[in-house]
C-alpha cells in the first residue's frame, strides 16, 4: 500500500504482509544474512503461516508478479514467495522449515513442513516425499491448560492433559512404511504470551515434555501410560533437586458417565496406582471416612459428586468435583452425520448427552466435540415419546483459535419440518441457545451449519471455521 505500518504490540493476524516486489526480497535476504551469521543451524524456520491475501489482491506489484511468473492466483504467489526464499537459503547451504500453510499453492522443492493445524499437513507433505515435523495443537501446544482444576494459572485456552500428550502417534497411520521415513519427529510448542517468567514456563512444560519425549523415541507397542506415570512420580525427586517448578496432576481424578443396559453409572480412576478414591454425592468434601470408590456409581438423578485421592489417611492432590445433570437425553441413543475429528473427539458422540457440561474455558476437554468446517446433523432417540419442554446447548466461540459459534441452528421433532433459530453475533467466549418446545416427541433432529469462512483480518482468515459443541440438554 505504500503506507508506513507500525510494529504490532499484540498478537493476531494482520493483512499487511510482505509485498512481492524485488525490494522486499532484497530486504529479506539482507536480514537472513545476519540470521545465518548468528545461527549456524542446518535449518532456518521461515514461518509462512496465517498470511491473508487481501493486500496482494489489490496490490499492482503483486498482481504484476502473478502475471509475469505465470501464476494462477495469490495461493501460488505464496508458493512463489516461499520457493524464492528457499532458493536463497539453499544457496547458502541451509534448508527451510515452514508451517503447514506453505503447502498452499504448491510446496517449495526442498521444504520441511511443520504441521500445527492437525495431522493433514504432515500426511500431505510426507506423501509428496518432503520431511515433516508433527506439532499438532491438539497434542503439542504446551501453552494450553493441563488440568481442569479451577485454580490452574491462567493460560491462552484449550486443554492438553498429560495423558493426551502421551496418546500422540508421531507416525500417522495414513502413511506407508516408505512415507513414514519422512517424519523427522515431533515438537512441543511453548508460546509465552501468558507466561511472565521462567518458573511459569517450567510449570507449563513439565511433565508434558517427558510424555512427548517418550512417545517420540518409543515404538507404539511399547507405550504404557500407567507405567509412565509411575516413573514420572519417581522422577519428581530429580525435578525437585533441580528446583524445577513442575506441575503435579498425577493424583487428580478422571471420571466419565457410562451407559449399560438402559442404566447409567459414573466411573472414576486416578493415574497413580495403589491409592484410594473416596467420594460423596451431596456436594460435601470427601474425608477419610467417606465412601471408598470400588465400582462405577449408579446415577438415577442429578448429583454433585466430589471425590479425592487418599494414601491411607493422607489427602493427595486436589478435590475432584463433577455436577451431573440427569436430563431426559442422558443414556439415550445419539448419532452424528460426520465422523468425529480425531483431535477433538471428546467422549464420543455420547458425550453430548451424558449429563456433563464441558469446561467454560477449555474447549479441548472430554466434553466438547470439535468439527473442522463441517455442517452437522445430530439425531437423538429418547427411546419413547416424551414431553419436551426445552432443548439447550452451547457453542465455543474462541475466534483466536479459529473457533466460531454457528450463525443459526435448526430443530425438528419429525425430521420433516425444521424450525430455524438464529444465534446472536457475540464476542463472548461461549454462546448459549435454549429452544422452548412444549411438544411431545421421541426423536430430535438438530442441524448445526458451520459458521463458514473466517473473515479477512482474523486469525485463520480464508479457512473454514471450527465448530465446538457442548452438552445438549433436554428437559
Amino acid at each position: 500500500t505504500g503506507e508506513q505500518i507500525e510494529v504490532a504490540t499484540k498478537w493476531g493476524v494482520f493483512e499487511e504482509i510482505y509485498c512481492t516486489k524485488d525490494e522486499t526480497f532484497n530486504f529479506l535476504e539482507d536480514v537472513l544474512d545476519e540470521v545465518l551469521e548468528l545461527f549456524p543451524s542446518e535449518y532456518i524456520h521461515i514461518g509462512g503461516d496465517e498470511a491473508p491475501k487481501i493486500r496482494w489482491k489489490t496490490c499492482d506489484d503483486c498482481q504484476n508478479r502473478i502475471k509475469s511468473e505465470g501464476l494462477k492466483d495469490e495461493h501460488e504467489l505464496q508458493s512463489y514467495f516461499i520457493s524464492r526464499i528457499e532458493k536463497y537459503l539453499n544457496s547458502k547451504g541451509r534448508q527451510i522449515i515452514g508451517w503447514d500453510e506453505i503447502l498452499e499453492g504448491g510446496l517449495a522443492p526442498n521444504a520441511t513442513v511443520m504441521s500445527w493445524r492437525g495431522f493433514d499437513g504432515a500426511i500431505e507433505a510426507a506423501k509428496q516425499h518432503h520431511n515433516v515435523i508433527l506439532t499438532p495443537g491438539s497434542h503439542c501446544y504446551f501453552d494450553h491448560y493441563q488440568s481442569e482444576n479451577k485454580d490452574e494459572p491462567i493460560a491462552i485456552g484449550g486443554f492438553l492433559p498429560l495423558e493426551k500428550v502421551y496418546s500422540l502417534n508421531p507416525i500417522p497411520e495414513e502413511l506407508t512404511e516408505e512415507e513414514a521415513k519422512y517424519v523427522l519427529g515431533a515438537q512441543g510448542n511453548v508460546w509465552t504470551e501468558y507466561m511472565s517468567n521462567s518458573k511459569k514456563v517450567e510449570y507449563m512444560v513439565f511433565p508434558r515434555i517427558l510424555a512427548l519425549s517418550e512417545v517420540i523415541w518409543s515404538n507404539s507397542e511399547q507405550k504404557n501410560y500407567q507405567d509412565f506415570v509411575s516413573r514420572v512420580e519417581n522422577f519428581h525427586k530429580r525435578l525437585d533437586a533441580l528446583d524445577i517448578n513442575y506441575a503435579n496432576h498425577l493424583f487428580e481424578i478422571e471420571g466419565e458417565l457410562v451407559s449399560t443396559e438402559n442404566k447409567v453409572a459414573y466411573q472414576m480412576e486416578t493415574a497413580s496406582q495403589g491409592k484410594t478414591i473416596r467420594y460423596t454425592l451431596d456436594g460435601s468434601e470427601p474425608t477419610v471416612n467417606s465412601e471408598v470408590y470400588k465400582n462405577a456409581i449408579p446415577i438415577t438423578n442429578s448429583v454433585n459428586l466430589k471425590a479425592r485421592v487418599f494414601d491411607a489417611e493422607e489427602k493427595l492432590g486436589t478435590a475432584f468435583s463433577q455436577d451431573i445433570n440427569f436430563h431426559k437425553a442422558v443414556g439415550a441413543t445419539i448419532t452424528i452425520n460426520k465422523e468425529l475429528n480425531k483431535s477433538y473427539s471428546g467422549s464420543g458422540a455420547e458425550g453430548l448427552i451424558n449429563g456433563i457440561s464441558g469446561s467454560d474455558t477449555r474447549y479441548g476437554d472430554k466434553e466438547w466435540l470439535g468439527f473442522s468446517g463441517e455442517d452437522l446433523e445430530i439425531t437423538i432417540d429418547l427411546g419413547e415419546e416424551m414431553e419436551i419442554n426445552s432443548i439447550e446447548t452451547r457453542f465455543h466461540n474462541g475466534n483466536g483459535q479459529w473457533i466460531y459459534a454457528p450463525k443459526q441452528i435448526q430443530l425438528s421433532l419429525d425430521d420433516n419440518d425444521f424450525e430455524t433459530f438464529d444465534l446472536p453475533k457475540s464476542d463472548l467466549l461461549l454462546v448459549n441457545k435454549k429452544l422452548n418446545s412444549n411438544k411431545k416427541g421421541r426423536v430430535i433432529h438438530l442441524r448445526v451449519p458451520n459458521y463458514g469462512v473466517i473473515p479477512e483480518g482474523k486469525q485463520g482468515a480464508g479457512h473454514k471455521a471450527w465448530t465446538f459443541i457442548d452438552e445438549i440438554i433436554i428437559n
